[in-house]
Order: C-alpha cells, then sequence, then structure tokens
C-alpha cells in the first residue's frame, strides 16, 4: 500500500508561511507541517493548529536560518551571533560545532527548550525534524533520539532521498552533492533511530528540488512513489513576492502551494492509489 505525508517546514516563521500552510490543509493535500518553537509567528501557528486538530504537527528544531533561540541569548551564547541568532545555515553552525565552539550543555538545554515549549503549546505534537536537517547531523542525531525518548516522541523525520531521484527537477552540481551527504547522514540517523525504536516514513522526497516544487513535479512524485510511507517534504507560502523581501532563499511558496491545490494532482492520488496521513499514521 502507497501512503503518503505531506509536510510542510517552517510553521510559525512568517503569517504568510503560516496562512499558506493552513490553505494547502484545508482546500489541497497537505497532512502535516513542522511548528518553528521560537519563531516570530509561533503564536498565530499555534492558534491555527488548534483551529485544524487533524493537521500533524512536527517540533522543526531550529539550530539555524537566523532565528532567536527559545532559551536567553545569554544563555546558550555559544550557538549564537552578536545579534543573539542562530548561524544563517547549516554549514556555519557544524563548522562551528565539529570545531568544538559550541558547548554540548547549551545545544542540549536550547534544544529541550524547544520541546518543551511545543509540548505545552497544547497542539496535536506527531514527530520531531528540523530546519536545515540538523537533527541528521552526526552527534546532534543522539541528543535529539535521547530527547525524543526522554519527551515520548516516538517518529521522526528521515530525509534520505534517493541518490539518483530527480522527478525531472534540473539541479545542478551543489544541490546533488548537497542531496548526497545530506542522505548518508539520514541512512546513519535512521539506523540510530531504529535502535531507539524511533519509526520513520520509509521514503523522502523534496530535497533535491526544495524551494522549487510545482505542480508538474510534485505529480512527477506522486507517480514514483514506492509501496510504504513516503515524505515530501515541501515550503508552501501565500505571497512569493512579499516573502522574497523577507527571506532570501529564492523559494517559489507559492508554487509550491498551487501544487497541492492541484485538481490534477488530486485526481493523481486517486489514480495512483495513494492513501494519504501524517506522521501519526506510522504506528
Amino acid at each position: 500500500m502507497k501512503k503518503l505525508i505531506v509536510n510542510a517546514d517552517d510553521f510559525g516563521l512568517h503569517t504568510l508561511i503560516n496562512q499558506g500552510i493552513i490553505k494547502g490543509y484545508r482546500e489541497g493535500f497537505i497532512t502535516s507541517t513542522s511548528l518553528m518553537p521560537s519563531a516570530p509567528a509561533f503564536a498565530e501557528a499555534v492558534e491555527l493548529a488548534k483551529e485544524n486538530p487533524g493537521l500533524g504537527i512536527g517540533i522543526h528544531l531550529t539550530l539555524v536560518g537566523s532565528v532567536a533561540p527559545a532559551l536567553p541569548a545569554a544563555e546558550v551564547s555559544t550557538l549564537v551571533d552578536a545579534d543573539g541568532l542562530f548561524p544563517a545555515d547549516y554549514v556555519a553552525f557544524a563548522k562551528r560545532f565539529y570545531t568544538g565552539a559550541v558547548s554540548s550543555a547549551e545545544l542540549e538545554a536550547e534544544l529541550r527548550a524547544q520541546m518543551e515549549k511545543a509540548l505545552a503549546a497544547g497542539v496535536n505534537i506527531t514527530h520531531v525534524d528540523s530546519h536545515q536537517h540538523t537533527h541528521v547531523l552526526p552527534f546532534v542525531n543522539g541528543l535529539v533520539l535521547k530527547l525524543c525518548n526522554e519527551y515520548n516522541i516516538r517518529r521522526i523525520r528521515i530525509p534520505k532521498e534517493g541518490y539518483t531521484f530527480s522527478g525531472g527537477f534540473s539541479a545542478g552540481l551543489g544541490r546533488k552533492v548537497g542531496r548526497a551527504g545530506l542522505s548518508f547522514c539520514a541512512d546513519m540517523a535512521a539506523m540510530a533511530a531504529e535502535g531507539k525504536g524511533i519509526s520513520h516514513p520509509d521514503h523522502f522526497f523534496g530535497m533535491l528540488a526544495g524551494g522549487n516544487l510545482n505542480a508538474e513535479l510534485v505529480g512527477n512524485i506522486i507517480r514514483s512513489l514506492p509501496e510504504g510511507v513516503s515524505e515530501i517534504m515541501t515550503h508552501p507560502g501565500l505571497d512569493t513576492e512579499s516573502l522574497s523581501k523577507v527571506f532570501t532563499w529564492h523559494y517559489h511558496w507559492r508554487q509550491e502551494l498551487d501544487a497541492y491545490l492541484s485538481a490534477t494532482n488530486k485526481a493523481l492520488l486517486e489514480q495512483e492509489h495513494v492513501a494519504l496521513t501524517n506522521f501519526g499514521g506510522l504506528d
């Protein structure tokens, strides 16, 4: 049987992202989202989640992306820059972490604070994942799994996209190399999660074309779905032009949202006998 989780990342980062995710859930086939505990529009995201209890909610652990931490910056000084914000991307974080510049105690305290904030919000927490997939980095992954067990979170994202999968997206060498490295780390993280009794989807899509998905590419993924549970990671939003003035990622937020509103893709799910679910459906 083919089951599909469509997970929209960055819930809580911006109101236009929040509203896009909810539109994709109510009118399309987004089934799950990932809540950023320390992001600026967190409170709005929590209220929207409560109004839509069927939407699966993950904890989008955040250590990058120029976002403020959940704890006061002075308490996690090795995790933030002079402005009290996390580094811009996972490369900057990894460089600091693997050169010993990050305090392991501060890292654990911050991740713990983010989990506790999300769990205290009173929404349907189904799983854990992370901004730019830092939760599968070696050593960080062990800490995340420890906390998942401590807080009884039994499901996790494993962003292991097939090394040769393109789905029709033409990617440059840099993206392909980045995807390969991530999939390698994710493979190790999957084995570690299974050893801790934490479950995950069988397959993952949306890394190579991250931020660039459209109706055609999502349709190609649907046609390619193997047996088992698959996750498509996506980044929808209501207004690409407005969001691009805030974020410099060159994402196509509205295009991604429209992929899940597409009547053609909705029909394709039926034709391919794909059952929609969220991470709660892994049990």
